[in-house]
């Protein structure tokens, strides 16, 4: 009975976010950020594209091993001690990469076409790909964030198939009725929507008619 209660101890809720290579780097680091400032355990995922893309649109510098970028997210963040870890590509022991371990919810935010298109094909070459796959076959809440223009009829046919089966497709496009001034605004936007989804508190953007209550 002591390792029973010992293993519900901890009911903090956990999150899989994985950043891949799409531009909006952005999209996926204040996700990131608003989910441990809601005290939520995060498991981080984040491919060479993606680095490669943060370095490119953001002033960040993210070390090279998975360690040393779970120490720079974390004091960059302000998490508390392992709220976050980040996993390398073939880190295949991570308990993303299998149903007895992984978390309920999963979000690709950014998600590139060509994740999109592993996701939907069941390719699993990589750990992002692979803790997707597991999200799918167990029925979790797995959201995809795509971020390209246009879509081709390979990218739609592919949303498509994925939200056949149960997979929230949120396109990084921000809306405008919110009269964004900065572009972090236009990130908030995004942002919300999907905490929105995960059903998590925010107050970066008020609901629809919230003002006319």
């Amino acid at each position: 009975m002591a390792n029973l209660k010992a293993a519900g101890a901890d009911t903090q809720e956990t999150i899989t976010v994985a950043i891949t290579g799409a531009s909006g780097a952005q999209y996926g680091l204040r996700l990131l950020q608003c989910l441990l400032a809601a005290d939520k355990h995060v498991f981080v995922m984040i491919s060479r594209a993606a680095q490669v893309v943060i370095s490119t649109e953001t002033d960040l510098k993210l070390p090279g091993t998975p360690s040393e970028q779970t120490s720079y997210l974390s004091q960059l963040y302000d998490a508390k001690p392992n709220q976050l870890t980040v996993f390398g590509r073939e880190q295949w022991m991570a308990p993303v990469a299998s149903g007895s371990g992984a978390p309920s919810k999963m979000v690709v935010c950014p998600c590139s076409t060509g994740s999109l298109s592993s996701i939907a094909t069941g390719a699993s070459n990589n750990l992002i790909e692979r803790a997707a796959d597991v999200a799918l076959k167990e029925r979790r809440q797995l959201i995809l964030v795509p971020r390209e223009a246009p879509y081709s009829e390979i990218h739609l046919e592919h949303m498509l198939k994925l939200t056949r089966m149960g997979v929230v497709i949120i396109p990084a496009s921000p809306g405008f009725y919110n009269r964004p001034t900065t572009i972090e605004d236009m990130v908030d936007f995004v942002v919300a929507r999907i905490l929105n989804q995960l059903n998590i508190e925010q107050n970066l953007l008020p609901k629809w008619g919230e003002d006319l209550i």
